[in-house]
């Protein structure tokens, strides 16, 4: 319980969400952050629109579900990608997923880090383990993804229906 609590007061201090998924083992994670001011799709994958750019990623949630990642295929630069059209698969220990674009646009950066370290996306979903930077094409579709709060809900919904 203590671990808990400084746990949620140590993810407030960073701007974090937790949220409790309920597991078998009294000794599993409890948890998945979700990061105040990026938009989130129902499919997992956030979004971080900065100026005309927006960074790509899967959600903590989605790589915790995954386990450890072991292979990445994502496009090349130049590119585009559509909204909920896959644009890459992430390869774990346990499954092969495809991620999907949560906006459409032109791919301007990929993250070759993924190549050799595909493991970053478990270490550093938001950060480090970033997929993709995308021109919107068409800057409105943000509107239609969810905010920390409601993928936070979205999760303990989903998790508590499996």
């Amino acid at each position: 319980m203590a671990l808990r609590m400084w746990a949620s007061s140590t993810a407030n201090a960073l701007r974090l969400s937790t949220s409790c998924r309920p597991h078998f083992s009294p000794l599993a994670r409890c948890f998945s952050s979700v990061v105040d001011g990026l938009k989130y799709a129902n499919s997992h994958e956030w979004v971080k629109h900065e100026g005309a750019v927006a960074t790509i990623g899967i959600t903590d949630h989605a790589q915790d579900h995954l386990g450890e990642v072991v292979f990445v295929d994502l496009p090349d630069a130049g590119g585009s990608v559509t909204k909920a059209t896959g644009f890459g698969a992430v390869e774990s220990v346990k499954a092969t997923s495809d991620i999907n674009s949560p906006i459409s646009g032109e791919i301007v950066e990929v993250n070759s880090k993924l190549t050799e370290t595909p493991g970053l996306i478990n270490t550093s979903p938001y950060e480090d383990g970033w997929m993709i930077k995308v021109k919107p094409s068409n800057p409105s579709e943000l509107e239609s993804l969810m905010g920390a709060k409601e993928y936070t809900k979205f999760c303990e919904e989903e998790d508590a229906s499996h």
